[in-house]
């Protein structure tokens, strides 16, 4: 176990009829809110009228800014860096997943500065301040709700950068599980395997091998992911599965999982967001296709690491022993084949890339590879890693 400093400022309000409250936990820390969200589903599903009423009635004005995609753009941010500073917005209120908190996130600390935001995300700038965020989660996924971090496409460059600092941490997130009824099922999949990616990448890049307390927490959140899952797609109003799911995917990148492990690195979502960003498929959907070809280019190194997951998370029935690449090996299966059977694709070929772009992937992955210092990274290992996606 490494030293750590956890500090999470974040204050979660969870479960049920708890969306009404964002206009009093948004009236404490301002009166000039930019509502963030995405397209008609906030609206078809009854959250923005409540949102809208809460936030009226605790005195709360309200500019909108919506049509926040999968994948966020950068320019729809500077768009909304410009109408927050056009009316002296001092609270940011972010209703939905992972890319409108995202989105949120980089307004907040953009309209604050005279530089573009996007010198946050290339390591020009760094963040000094920041508006106050409030959101109400609407999809399980991504942590964003609970943690410092954002994650933004720019579009005329084709780059999807990550960054972050504690001074994005929102204020106040409100995880009210029936919101997330209405989440379609391929979505409900997507964000169950960004919660399970975000463990894994903790579980497995760790140099440290003492570290049970956060190896007994990793893997009880990987098999939280995988039921709650399961029971949200059999039952999309399953109460309880929702309410596991969303716990759990913000559980799973809120500090909490790394404390103690020391340098830990994020290769699969390097790679993913390079996927994302050249043709725009949903992170969780690229993710599905990133983990099986990279857990099996990390056997060669620590398959150890790998076999110790499955013999704890996917036990063998009986009193079978199997060798330590067998399970490795076991284990990169048992995942792919989940993926396959929540409808999520395990290979390039199913998000219809050709094994002729992978040199450009690479390439793309390569400049956030330096960013995040993945320096172990050459464009021929992510080229190696790319062709076991194939």
């Amino acid at each position: 176990m490494q030293n750590f400093v956890f500090h999470n400022p974040t204050k979660i309000l969870f479960g049920r009829d708890t969306v009404a409250k964002i206009g009093p936990e948004t009236a404490a820390l301002g009166q000039k809110a930019l509502l963030v969200y995405g397209r008609d589903s906030l609206k078809k599903s009854g959250i923005y009228k409540q949102i809208c009423d809460s936030l009226s009635t605790a005195g709360v004005s309200v500019v909108e800014h919506s049509g926040v995609q999968s994948n966020p753009m950068l320019e729809h941010v500077r768009a909304g860096i410009s109408k927050a500073r056009e009316h002296d917005i001092d609270i940011i209120v972010a209703a939905g997943g992972g890319s409108v908190i995202d989105s949120a996130k980089a307004i907040a600390a953009g309209s604050v500065v005279a530089h573009d935001v996007w010198k946050f995300f290339n390591g020009k700038k760094s963040i000094k301040a920041a508006l106050p965020i409030v959101t109400v989660l609407t999809l399980a996924a991504a942590g964003s709700e609970m943690n410092s971090g954002m994650v933004i496409t720019n579009e005329k460059t084709r780059q999807k950068f990550g960054f972050g600092h504690r001074l994005l941490h929102p204020v106040t997130s409100i995880l009210d599980p029936e919101v997330t009824f209405t989440v379609p099922p391929d979505y409900t999949a997507y964000g169950a395997i960004d919660a399970v990616a975000h463990v894994l990448e903790f579980y497995m890049t760790s140099r440290d091998t003492d570290t049970p307390v956060q190896c007994r927490l990793m893997e009880g959140l990987i098999q939280n992911s995988m039921e709650a899952c399961e029971r949200c797609l059999l039952d999309p109003q399953d109460y309880g599965g929702r309410a596991n799911l969303m716990w759990t995917a913000t559980l799973a990148l809120n500090g909490l999982t790394g404390a103690g492990l020391g340098r830990v690195g994020f290769p699969m979502h390097m790679i993913e967001h390079s996927l994302s960003a050249l043709y725009n498929v949903p992170h969780g959907a690229g993710l599905s296709v990133i983990i099986p070809g990279w857990l099996t280019w990390f056997c060669q190194q620590e398959e150890a690491r790998v076999a110790q997951l499955g013999e704890n998370i996917f036990p063998v029935e009986g009193y079978q022993r199997l060798t330590t690449s067998a399970m490795a090996e076991r284990t990169i299966t048992i995942f792919r084949n989940w993926f396959s059977k929540i409808e999520s694709p395990v290979s390039l070929g199913e998000l219809e890339i050709p094994p002729s772009d992978i040199p450009g992937i690479a390439q793309n992955a390569l400049t956030l590879a330096r960013f995040w210092r993945l320096n172990e990274y050459s464009q021929q290992t992510i080229e190696e890693i790319l062709h076991l996606c194939k």
